[in-house]
């Protein structure tokens, strides 16, 4: 009988990075750059994501966000955060790379794409995301493209050689979890299952949205390869204890679809068999 332990999750690929984790985590939103480290390192992720933009880098104080970070630790994950169209979108990915060339970190040559389409849904603009997908891929990046649960677009984001499709399980920040498990699936079954022209190694990470550790369980047993979040961690009134809590889901979630989970019935199945049974009359 096997025995699981964390060590029984196999490692996650994104294009030319391998992680020991498949909870990739933000940065963001914490109230001080103390407090983020100790969620880091209770989430147990390996993939951290950093806003380019300057302004996201500094705190109150004028700290860097970088200094708080443990860079032979963690692969930063640059990623567009605050962009609304495809030009601008290129340009902080531009810079991104640039800012981890200098501080020596591996990161440096991929990113998180967003694309958004307004400041009230954060929603991502389809059509800028493809744009900039398409420009980042010729310019040698490995695009993580962050999309809406379209699979229509999912597929076009793949085939314009995206290193992976994270489509959002709901709204940036909103805490409302996987919104549409259908749609995740279809899409996982779309990039991954071969009948459908699918490639069960292409890498879907689900994104945005997640609020507790059973919306990253399950969007782990939806099929998702993995599971980025930020707000879920950093808002929570122990945003440490969260972090703890959303690892242990991300590896649950994962021997959970590998499990091969019980089908669906409209009736009760009883646990123990009818017959054979010795019948024990009261009082006898």
């Amino acid at each position: 009988m096997s025995t699981c332990t964390s060590i029984d999750v196999k490692p996650l690929t994104l294009g030319p990075f391998t992680l020991d984790s498949r909870l990739i985590v933000g940065t963001g939103k914490y109230e001080s750059l103390d407090l983020m480290a100790e969620a880091l390192d209770a989430s147990g992720a390996r993939a951290i994501t950093v806003a380019v933009r300057r302004e996201r880098l500094l705190d109150e104080q004028g700290r860097s966000l970088l200094d708080a970070i443990d860079l032979d630790r963690y692969v930063v994950l640059p990623n567009t955060a605050g962009c609304f169209d495809a030009a601008d979108a290129v340009r902080v990915a531009r810079l991104g790379r640039e800012l981890l060339d200098q501080i020596g970190n591996a990161g440096k040559d991929w990113v998180k794409l967003e694309v958004l389409g307004d400041t009230t849904t954060l929603l991502p603009d389809p059509v800028g995301t493809l744009e900039a997908c398409r420009t980042l891929v010729d310019d040698g990046f490995h695009v993580l493209c962050y999309t809406s649960d379209d699979p229509i677009m999912a597929a076009r984001l793949r085939d314009a050689g995206a290193t992976s499709v994270m489509p959002a399980g709901s709204p940036i920040g909103s805490g409302r979890g996987i919104a549409n498990p259908a749609a995740i699936r279809i899409i996982h079954d779309i990039l991954k299952n071969p009948d459908m022209g699918g490639d069960p190694d292409y890498p879907l990470v689900v994104d945005a949205g997640v609020g507790s550790p059973g919306d990253v369980t399950m969007a782990m047993e939806l099929g998702a390869d993995g599971v980025l979040l930020n707000t879920g961690i950093a808002h929570a009134k122990d945003p440490v204890a969260m972090a703890h809590a959303m690892r242990l889901a991300c590896e649950a979630g994962y021997h959970g679809a590998r499990a091969g989970r019980i089908g669906k019935k409209l009736y009760a199945s009883a646990s123990s068999p009818w017959t054979g049974m010795i019948n024990v009359i009261p009082g006898e």
